[in-house]
């Protein structure tokens, strides 16, 4: 679960909620399968569910909230947001995110099994279940020494700084991959490759 994507909709929640209710909330619901946020209010006006995913105007319901969050950097680009989150899903290889409004509260789903930390085997089911549907990608083609562009094409994602951010970072932290040139991490020229711990957590998911 990309952490970036997370917090955009935690924040998006609490910009949205409907203070004009005293009993409103933002609430996040951890599941095994699934992470959901729900925030008491319906859409702005002139807002569905489908256009969450697309260019879209930003209404925000409390703008001196929305704008205290806009000043301290937290959000960059009003009415960006969703479509950020479901960019950074993408990227780390899990579905996007699901939008739906019901009896006057707003809910996301995330669609992700919870696991534990990378390089950390979780009680039940093999060690693959630690990884991401890229990052297993990754460790899969890495066999023989790939560039950053071709790690990246089975996912069909096109940011290369979110790619490296949010899949490669990760597997070269756990030692699970490493780069050709790690002293120049942004050199043209790195290229990747899996490492034997890496090797050993492909093998115990077989």
């Amino acid at each position: 679960m990309p952490a970036e994507a997370l917090r955009e909709i935690v924040i998006n929640a609490v910009i949205h909620r409907d203070v004009s209710n005293p009993s409103s909330y933002v609430a996040i619901a951890v599941f095994d399968d699934r992470i959901e946020i729900h925030s008491i209010g319906d859409f702005p006006t002139g807002i569905r569910a489908e256009l969450l995913t697309q260019e879209h105007r930003s209404i925000p319901r409390n703008p001196l909230i929305a704008g205290a969050f806009h000043r301290t950097g937290a959000i960059e680009v009003w009415g960006r947001g969703t479509n950020r989150v479901v960019e950074a899903c993408r990227a780390y290889g899990i579905a996007e995110p699901t939008f739906t409004e019901a009896s006057g509260a707003v809910t996301v789903t995330f669609k992700a099994e919870v696991v534990a930390d990378l390089g950390r085997a979780p009680s039940q089911g093999g060690p693959k279940s630690v990884l991401s549907v890229s990052q297993a990608q990754v460790l899969e083609i890495a066999s023989d020494t790939r560039s950053l562009p071709e790690l990246m094409a089975p996912s069909g994602v096109k940011d290369k700084t979110r790619f490296r951010d949010q899949v490669v970072a990760p597997l070269l932290e756990a030692g699970l991959l490493e780069m050709t040139i790690p002293d120049k991490p942004r050199s043209s020229k790195q290229q990747y490759r899996i490492t034997e711990a890496g090797r050993a957590l492909l093998r115990g998911g077989s």
